[in-house]
């Protein structure tokens, strides 16, 4: 199998007390997201690198693998059958899936010995193919038992959930919400689904802070690419299992609406990334 390559990174601009782990979308690269990223400013006129100078960006870039759509080799992290249809053939999806959340479970753990395993000052997310990649690595993060604690935040643009559907009939069939029992459940799905005996669960009980990460998405009602009901439907799942969610529609951005809007957009992500993990007493409340 070949390799992932690295990251590419946007070290802090000082002291390093923050990282922003963001996954880019099918077709793309770190380096290009990045460069897409930060060409884009709020509404002063600013990037996001440049109002959170301390801020470490990371941006990995997933390895070719084969579409069974396309009928070729692409940058992209799972092979997604089809994006009008997310179920259909989800077989599809496992083995990119469960390579690629390895590979970010790897990245995060590094960047949290950076930070001398300050989880709350990690932000992970993604766009599109590349946000969808990123849940299932805060799921398979909390079902390893890599992650132990809240992180910084979720972050997610124009983007989906795979396996919503089966994740929703499961959550249904259960009276409690935002619980570290939901959590587990969910978490113990990802084993089924997707990662497979090969890779160990976690022995420990899950950390109950962990449901007061942050989680932002944001999706344009004219995306030409991928559903705004999709990021609707990722939204309301995530409603049953975290407890702060925020959740935003636009319409108006650039590449057919797949894209974050500007200026608005970026000021709603800055403030994200401004705003401290509330303890989940206060988060509850």
């Amino acid at each position: 199998m070949t390799e992932f390559p690295p990251p590419h990174i946007h070290p802090p601009q000082g002291p390093h007390t923050h990282t922003v782990i963001l996954l880019h979308g099918r077709g793309s690269s770190g380096l290009e997201f990045a460069e897409e990223l930060f060409s884009s400013t709020t509404s002063q006129g600013q990037s996001l690198a440049s109002h959170l100078p301390t801020y470490r960006w990371v941006f990995p870039t997933s390895r070719d693998r084969w579409s069974t759509t396309f009928q070729e080799e692409m940058c992209s992290w799972f092979d997604a059958y089809s994006l009008t249809d997310i179920h259909a053939r989800q077989e599809l999806q496992t083995d990119g899936l469960r390579e690629s959340v390895l590979h970010i479970l790897n990245i995060l753990e590094d960047e949290a010995r950076l930070l001398d395993g300050q989880l709350t000052r990690i932000y992970l997310g993604g766009i599109s193919q590349g946000m969808a990649t990123a849940l299932w690595a805060f799921f398979g993060a909390i079902g390893t038992g890599r992650v132990q604690g809240a992180l910084g935040g979720l972050l997610g643009f124009c983007g989906w959930l795979p396996f919503a559907q089966q994740l929703d009939d499961l959550l249904s069939e259960h009276q409690s919400s935002r619980t570290p029992q939901i959590l587990r459940l969910v978490s113990g799905f990802f084993f089924d689904a997707i990662a497979g005996p090969a890779v160990p669960q976690a022995k420990t009980p899950v950390d109950p802070s962990i449901l007061s990460t942050p989680v932002f998405f944001s999706h344009g009602t004219d995306d030409a690419w991928v559903s705004v009901q999709l990021g609707r439907q990722a939204t309301r799942i995530f409603r049953q299992i975290m407890v702060r969610i925020e959740w935003n529609e636009f319409t108006g951005a650039e590449g057919d609406g797949h894209w974050i809007n500007e200026p608005d957009g970026f000021d709603q992500i800055l403030q994200f990334l401004e705003t401290p993990v509330r303890p989940s007493s206060e988060a509850a409340g």
